[in-house]
């Protein structure tokens, strides 16, 4: 099985192309942070070649921009390629089938300037939360018809 999911920050905002059939594309990379810090060390980021076809593409390049949070999942894919000194090469890419939001609209605006709106890690103003006294207790007389 071929799955990739992936979580991180567009590295540049993404351009749509299209081929010469008129099918549109994109590619981009993403830099995405690894699970585990050594210690003593600074988290690493590794920074990971996407393509997205079709509707995908084009929502991409619709919603999103350089440094904005994204979600993907796809595959993985191998290309084989003889570079300019007839070397053969090949190159890792995710083809990506959905994307995903991963944080608020206002995270988007902040990312691009607009210091009025709060960062998306900041706590809300005011919200309310539940306790015990809020939740009441259902007896039922019947049997359960399953």
């Amino acid at each position: 099985m071929n799955v990739v999911c992936l979580v991180g920050r567009l590295t540049d905002t993404p351009e749509l192309r299209h081929t010469s059939n008129n099918v549109s594309v994109t590619s981009f990379s993403v830099a995405v942070d690894r699970r585990f810090v050594t210690q003593g060390q600074e988290r690493q980021t590794d920074f990971i070649n996407i393509v997205a076809w079709r509707q995908t593409a084009e929502f991409i390049t619709k919603y999103f921009q350089k440094g904005q949070r994204i979600g993907l999942s796809g595959s993985l894919q191998a290309r084989r390629y003889t570079d300019k000194e007839g070397n053969n090469r090949t190159t890792y890419e995710v083809v990506a089938d959905n994307a995903y939001f991963c944080e608020s609209k206002n995270s988007n605006s902040a990312i691009a300037g607009d210091s009025q709106v709060p960062s998306y890690n900041e706590a809300p103003t005011a919200f309310s939360t539940a306790s015990d006294n809020d939740f009441e207790e259902i007896v039922v007389d019947e049997e359960l018809p399953f």
